[in-house]
């Protein structure tokens, strides 16, 4: 049972304009955004930059975006974010069920990240959640492949996911319909 249950219509007329605003056309909101609401004005505060963090104005690309943002969740142990993000956008991005298994399970090591890129955010969402810092080793090949507009971002999307990630796991919502669990992308035995 969700500590705060998800909104559920009928709307209110501020409610439901804040919900349209927050999903695609003809796509219901999930209860996520339905629990945000709750709280109307931080939901209004919150959504310009929740826009931004998944937006074209992100300096970060979309596979890079959904790499640190299923990485995170994961590491936070949010299986509801984490689902919503593999279920919407893992494929689109190109990410392979082994790197979904390993973005969940695994690290930066294993055998299906080819691209030194994909490895560098896995470590940097490692490091900040293991110690809310960059060592400096890392910092410098992380500052080697992205400019100071990527690091910002990197850095931002990623405690953004921390947040909201907290806020779905404390608020105990249900998994969307549809998503995956952390235990549909085991690793092999």
């Amino acid at each position: 049972m969700p500590r705060i249950a998800p909104l559920d219509p009928p709307y209110s007329e501020q409610a439901e304009a804040q919900l349209a605003a927050m999903m695609p056309v003809g796509v219901p909101p999930i209860a996520l955004f339905r629990t945000f609401v709750r709280n109307l004005p931080m939901t209004v505060a919150m959504h310009g930059w929740g826009r931004y963090e998944l937006g074209r104005d992100l300096t970060l690309g979309m596979r890079d975006r959904e790499i640190v943002i299923a990485r995170t969740c994961a590491r936070c142990g949010c299986e509801y974010e984490w689902g919503v993000h593999v279920m919407m956008f893992a494929e689109r991005v190109g990410l392979t069920p082994a790197q979904v298994t390993s973005l969940t399970h695994g690290t930066a090591r294993d055998a299906c990240w080819t691209s030194e890129r994909d490895r560098l955010l896995i470590r940097a969402v490692d490091a900040l959640h293991d110690t809310a810092d960059i060592g400096d080793e890392l910092w410098a090949a992380l500052a080697g492949a992205m400019d100071d507009r990527q690091l910002l971002d990197l850095l931002l999307l990623c405690g953004w996911y921390h947040a909201i990630s907290f806020t779905a796991t404390a608020t105990r919502l249900s998994p969307e319909p549809g998503a995956p669990s952390f235990a549909d992308v085991l690793p092999p035995a």
